[in-house]
């Protein structure tokens, strides 16, 4: 599938692997800063990132387990939660008779555009505390860290 993912550290330079470290730790702190970002609200991080993802399009469970992280079964379990919520529904896939697709309700997607907006919210009250410079060098590496998602 990808080659390069598979090199060994030694095939690598090492200020890329110090910058992969850096990278790595940066991104697990940003995934607590988001995780923490509404815990007051009704849906928990992890409900709300498969909202997030369905929330584009339908999506299988299988494709659901493997952003979050998790087994199937996990994935399935979360997802019968939301959906007795009301916040989600589960369909046959048409393309694929055992596959599972999972999409937003409309108080799914009320619910995730309402979490959002919160969330989106306190992160800009954090992005506020930065200089001007800070908040353009922050939207310059926007792009690189999408390609980056993009390519796994």
């Amino acid at each position: 599938m990808l080659g390069f993912l598979t090199m060994s550290p030694e095939q690598l330079d090492p200020q890329v692997l110090a910058l992969a470290q850096s990278f790595r730790t940066t991104l697990r702190h940003a995934v607590y800063l988001s995780r923490s970002m509404d815990s007051d609200g009704d849906i928990t991080a992890m409900q709300m990132s498969t909202l997030s993802m369905a929330a584009d399009a339908p999506l299988r469970v299988s494709r659901v387990a493997a952003n979050l992280g998790i087994r199937v079964p996990s994935a399935t379990e979360q997802i019968i939660k939301l959906e007795q919520a009301g916040l989600v529904s589960r369909q046959p896939d048409p393309t694929d008779s055992r596959a599972v697709l999972v999409e937003l309700t409309e108080q799914g997607r009320a619910a995730w555009e309402d979490a959002s907006r919160r969330r989106n919210a306190r992160v800009a009250a954090l992005l506020d505390r930065l200089d001007d410079g800070e908040r353009a060098t922050l939207a310059a590496a926007l792009p690189i860290i999408q390609k980056i998602n993009h390519t796994l």
